[in-house]
């Protein structure tokens, strides 16, 4: 490993994905970014608190999410502008991907201010690679609106897309979410749902979107769902 990459970069805003369940899925890279910068950008404190503390850190942290993005990111510029060195992170996973990051990332950028990618778990990632939907092209959408009207318009407009579908759903809906994929697009629609992944009770239910809907309804539902959608010409 090149030591040089290990070293933050003063001034610059470093990226780092933290584990989203294992915490052995965080990187030596990442660790050592986390252990050199100056500042800690995260969307809750108390959780990357206890991160750092478990690996053996202390660092000045701040606060940078939903509900203060565009006044942080703007203060943030502000120190990197000044050399200090950042790591920006959220609860799990990598940042940008549905979680904060995109404002500062852009404040950046139209700043001129180098950032770094440290790349490691994505929950995105991980699914599509161990679901056995087709992955030569996918289509991320993210969460989708919470009304039932707008998912299944969503369901809908996307009916004959030729790649992979691929979203995110809280618990608290990814019942009725099932439930709507077999309204909007049929019951042998093939589908992945994946909960826990790289965690203890890791759950992949992957088959056809009748088979999927009775097969979540039995089980648990605990934690974020990744939900994958494929082509409707697939057949697993």
């Amino acid at each position: 490993m090149d030591n040089a990459s290990l070293t933050p970069q003063p001034g610059a805003l470093h990226v780092v994905a933290t584990p989203i369940g294992n915490l052995a899925d965080l990187t030596d890279r990442a660790r050592a970014i986390l252990a050199g910068v100056d500042l800690v950008a995260c969307e809750d404190t108390r959780v990357t608190g206890a991160l750092l503390a478990r690996l053996g850190l202390k660092k000045p942290l701040v606060a940078y999410h939903d509900h203060n993005e565009a006044d942080a990111a703007e203060a943030i510029a502000v120190q990197l502008a000044a050399g200090r060195s950042v790591a920006l992170v959220t609860d799990a996973g990598t940042p940008g991907i549905s979680d904060p990051g995109f404002r500062l990332v852009r404040a950046c950028r139209r700043r001129a201010l180098p950032v770094v990618p440290v790349p490691g778990p994505c929950a995105l990632a991980a699914v599509l690679s161990a679901s056995g939907l087709p992955t030569n092209g996918f289509l991320f959408a993210g969460f989708l609106p919470p009304k039932s009207a707008a998912r299944l318009a969503f369901l809908e407009k996307y009916r004959d897309f030729p790649y992979t579908l691929a979203l995110y759903e809280s618990c608290h809906r990814v019942e009725k979410f099932a439930a709507e994929i077999v309204a909007a697009l049929g019951p042998a629609r093939v589908v992945c749902l994946a909960r826990e992944v790289t965690k203890l009770h890791e759950t992949f239910l992957v088959g056809s979107a009748a088979d999927v809907q009775a097969r979540l309804a039995a089980g648990s539902r605990r934690g974020e769902f990744t939900v994958l959608i494929a082509p409707a010409d697939f057949e697993l």
